[in-house]
């Protein structure tokens, strides 16, 4: 039986600088110590950027969490309060494990 989970989307926002790589960027580290201490708490399973540097990243959330509150969780995000990242709730169907 597949469990249901939700992921953060997260893409660059209004003040995001482009050309300027993501470890310089305004309020990045107050964003990684907002899901650190989520991950910490047992909330978040995984997440980090994408690879190609583009700004967007994703955060995986353990199953049986309500999107309430994910989206309280996202709109504290400092990040997100700055402007540097927007971002997007998207429910996922765990159909896999290894």
């Amino acid at each position: 039986m597949s469990e249901r989970c939700f992921v953060i989307l997260h893409s660059p926002g209004p003040a995001w600088e482009p050309g300027l790589p993501l470890t310089q960027q305004l309020g990045v580290r107050e964003h990684e110590a907002h899901y650190a201490e989520l991950a910490r708490q047992g909330l978040v399973v995984m997440g980090g950027p994408f690879a190609d540097a583009t700004g967007g990243g994703l955060m995986i959330f353990r199953a049986g969490l309500d999107e309430d509150t994910l989206r309280m969780h996202a709109l504290t995000d400092p990040a997100v309060e700055s402007g540097l990242l927007q971002f997007e709730i998207l429910p996922w169907v765990i159909a896999y494990r290894g």
